[in-house]
């Protein structure tokens, strides 16, 4: 397992690296629809594409960002002005101790105060529904404006995933809008197993995918898709008078008018040639092994006295520990480490120290996962 496999990896696809290749060496600029009208239809056919895959409804689209961090900030501002309009004094957003970090950047980005980050508890690695409910309604007659509430379809320290469809119905119920960070675990969407894990996401008024993670693309590959992108529209377009020469094409959309960024380069291709070249099937299969490896490293180490392994992975993240305390767990990942052959990683879950396994990486097949339990093995006997 490489280094990279410890989090989440990008793949690299040689087919995607030459289709950026190409695209850079063209360098259109896509910002506006009618610069490069065949390139904005080729960009756009491949997000309405994957909104289908969500089970978004027709019409909803969004754009190929840099990465979930610019993503989660486009959607973050399209929730503050759809849900507060320009006085958004008091908003409020739902998150965990587990959702990633982006989203606090963002909202601090975006204006809001860490205050207006509401952490609710959990359950099982996973938001605790009836305590955001409880929350967004104490907030609410406390004078608070809540306006987002934050799911998660793969956690970034245990892959974890909450509650999505009980969130929806309390975003519904409370008005706010629903935004589901899938990063990671969006990829999973493709595989029958992974779309019945994330049953509810395709209730998202937006959530975000890394292409560069769950899809094996390069880095620089992320994903914004919204249920309406007029509320994109809304939040993000500007105009000029420099612009008065540039016009609307058809029903393509004009990118720089979705989200923060007006200069862009030509980002479907990487997306769109390896989709068409090894067709999607491939995708479906590659990822189908990911998660058939983290349900033999499951079933192997569950199964050894040695370790602890407190919880089912629900996507392709499986930590665990040492039985012991944490110094124990902590000089067996510093011995695997060492060894240079395989690299792990460690997270903190309530409190506690833990190892987290990842063969996200589409170089990470089942022989490397057998190596990587025969070292813990011996390692775990010596200690």
């Amino acid at each position: 397992m490489t280094r990279e496999g410890a989090y989440f990896p990008a793949g690299g696809l040689v087919s995607s690296a030459l289709a950026d290749a190409l695209a850079q060496v063209y360098n259109r600029f896509t910002a506006v629809a009618t610069l490069a009208p065949a390139l904005v239809a080729m960009e756009h056919g491949v997000l309405r594409w994957l909104a289908k895959e969500f089970g978004l409804p027709e019409g909803a689209s969004g754009l190929i960002t840099t990465g979930g961090s610019l993503a989660t900030l486009t959607a973050l501002v399209a929730a503050r002005d759809d849900r507060l309009g320009e006085n958004f004094a008091g908003g409020t957003l739902y998150v965990t101790e587990h959702t990633h970090f982006c989203v606090a950047k963002a909202a601090r980005i975006a204006g809001f105060p860490a205050s207006a980050v509401r952490v609710v508890p959990t359950r099982q690695l996973r938001m605790d529904s009836s305590a955001a409910a409880s929350m967004i309604r104490e907030d609410r007659a406390r004078g608070f404006e809540p306006f987002l509430l934050v799911g998660t379809a793969g956690t970034t320290s245990t892959g974890s995933v909450d509650p999505l469809a009980e969130l929806a119905e309390i975003a519904a119920e409370e008005s706010l809008w629903f935004h589901v960070d899938g990063a990671y675990g969006g990829g999973l969407q493709l595989t029958d197993r992974g779309r019945k894990r994330l049953a509810g996401i395709e209730r998202a008024d937006s959530l975000v995918v890394d292409p560069h993670k769950s899809l094996f693309l390069p880095y620089g590959t992320g994903v914004l898709l919204v249920r309406d992108t007029s509320k994109l529209l809304a939040a993000h377009a500007g105009d000029g008078h420099y612009l008065q020469d540039v016009h609307e094409v058809d029903d393509m959309p004009d990118y720089g008018h979705l989200g923060p960024e007006l200069t862009r380069e030509f980002r479907g291709l990487r997306l769109w040639l390896p989709l068409h070249l090894h067709g999607v099937a491939a995708f479906r299969a590659a990822l189908d092994e990911k998660l058939d490896l983290a349900e033999l490293i499951y079933r192997e180490l569950s199964a050894d006295p040695h370790f602890e392994v407190p919880w089912e992975p629900d996507l392709s993240v499986v930590v665990f520990r040492l039985r012991g305390d944490d110094e124990d767990s902590q000089r067996l990942l510093d011995r695997v480490n060492a060894t240079e052959r395989i690299f792990l990683s460690s997270t903190r879950v309530e409190g506690r120290f833990f190892l987290r396994m990842n063969p996200t990486s589409h170089r990470t097949h089942v022989d490397d996962v057998r190596d990587a339990l025969a070292i813990l093995r011996t390692f775990a006997r010596e200690q």
